[in-house]
């Protein structure tokens, strides 16, 4: 891979170039942008570029040196990585320990270490202690990148000693050219996908899940019907939350899906109700008539409101039998 494969994040980039040029490369970066838009497959390139034998410019890899064989395959021994375990809510004082050692080691083959340190959101009180430590007296030769979704859940010492480099959601045709790389074709799945996804591709290809569609389609005839029934939805909703796998993590995950599958439906009825020439897209025709524009936004806020508590770690079934409790005393309300 190199830089042409990044997609939409040239800001960033010549961010990188214009600190080299001066000389003034910092020691340690923070990525801060929303999920799933390529923030680590920008920190691998710019760890390759770090780390190249043979940079034919600056801050660019060769990808042809053994270096950059070895950053691509996670195998260089002075690159390497840290992130939240899978099976955990915080990014743990353990991994944070492995990850200060490692960078704390003189280099095998060159003058640098580069370290890429995810889920910085999730720092516990003993995994920040240990970090900040590192972070203040740096090794010499080190250079951190720090992945983060959120500004404002980032201590005052982490951003005071790091370079914040933001990153932007991509626009359409940027979100169309990486579902396409990825062999999504359908115009018309394209077209659902970027208007759901935001601009992150990750979310995208999440989304792109036949069973997850097939869940839209009974979501939408529920909603779309004169009346909800709570339980009965709240049933089949967490059932189907479930059937992502026994892990947290993937139930949250899925719940998180459902919700922005949701929040598509309801800006679908939004669009119908502010333009009634429009055809019964999915549906949702009956559901547009019967609630206004005030109506509609209620049900978004409290989708957005859901999401934001599986963020913070509430249990999933709390977040989905509150978020239906919701839609239905609107609904009932009509």
């Amino acid at each position: 891979m190199s830089w042409d494969a990044i997609r939409g994040h040239d800001g960033p980039r010549q961010q990188l170039l214009a600190a080299e040029r001066r000389g003034r490369l910092p020691h340690a970066f923070l990525f801060v942008g929303p999920p799933g838009i390529g923030k680590r497959a920008f920190a691998t390139e710019f760890a390759k570029a770090l780390l190249c034998e043979k940079p034919p410019a600056p801050l660019t890899a060769c990808d042809h040196c053994p270096a950059c064989a070895q950053v691509a395959v996670n195998t260089h021994p002075d690159f390497f990585r840290g992130a939240r375990p899978e099976d955990k809510n915080d990014l743990t004082i353990e991994v944070v320990q492995e990850f200060c050692t490692n960078l704390g080691s003189k280099p095998v083959r060159g003058r640098r270490k580069v370290g890429i340190l995810e889920d910085v959101d999730e720092f516990n009180d003993s995994s920040a202690n240990c970090f900040l430590k590192t972070l203040e007296e740096p090794p010499v030769g080190a250079v951190l990148i720090l992945l983060a979704t959120s500004l404002a859940m980032q201590l005052p010492t982490i951003l005071s000693r790091c370079q914040v480099i933001r990153f932007q959601p991509l626009t359409n045709d940027a979100m169309r050219t990486v579902l396409a790389e990825n062999e999504i074709a359908d115009p018309a799945t394209l077209d659902r996908l970027v208007r759901l996804a935001g601009g992150s591709p990750g979310r995208a290809l999440e989304l792109a899940d036949e069973e997850l569609w097939n869940f839209r389609s009974r979501l939408a005839e529920s909603l779309a019907g004169p009346r909800v029934d709570g339980v009965a939805l709240s049933q089949e909703w967490m059932k189907f939350v479930e059937e992502a796998g026994k892990e947290a993590k993937a139930q949250r995950q899925r719940a998180s899906l459902t919700i922005t599958l949701a929040m598509g439906l309801f800006r679908t009825a939004l669009r119908l109700r502010l333009e009634p020439e429009t055809g019964d897209e999915d549906g949702l025709k009956g559901l547009a008539d019967r609630l206004d524009e005030d109506e509609i936004a209620d049900r978004l806020d409290a989708c957005t409101e859901a999401d934001y508590h599986l963020d913070r770690k509430v249990q999933v079934v709390l977040v989905v039998e509150s978020l239906v409790d919701k839609l239905c005393r609107v609904c009932h309300a009509n």
